[in-house]
């Protein structure tokens, strides 16, 4: 039987690593076009999407399971702000249709994720 690896540092989190990847996207598509004018929502929708990671490596650093608790739940508010931020803007017209689906996909599955780590660490 194989046990799963022990998560040593928030970095391993794949939850973390999928939302960096998605704020390294967002940062992509916000200097380009139209986007990179609008500086009210590129700077809002970039401020969320780098509040998913920060928040999971802030709670997982803290010294309490409550707390990371927390902070997990945090990020998942960031994770839906950013949704509703990518659906503003494919409705703008700043990124294409295919960019928004697969953008509110991305942020879709790290809220699915968080949501899965926050009852984990709840039972």
């Amino acid at each position: 039987m194989q046990t799963k690896p022990k998560i040593k540092r928030f970095e391993d989190l794949i939850v973390w690593q999928k939302s960096m990847s998605l704020a390294e996207e967002i940062y992509r598509v916000t200097k380009q076009g139209e986007f990179a004018k609008d500086w009210g929502l590129r700077d809002q929708v970039r401020r969320a999407a780098v509040s998913i990671p920060s928040n999971i490596a802030e709670g997982y650093e803290r010294q309490t399971t409550q707390e990371y608790i927390r902070f997990l739940t945090i990020a998942k508010g960031s994770a839906g702000e950013v949704r509703t931020q990518l659906i503003l803007a494919g409705k703008l017209g700043y990124v294409t249709p295919i960019e928004a689906s697969s953008l509110v996909e991305a942020a879709s599955e790290v809220s699915r994720m968080l949501e899965g780590l926050r009852r984990r660490l709840k039972a």
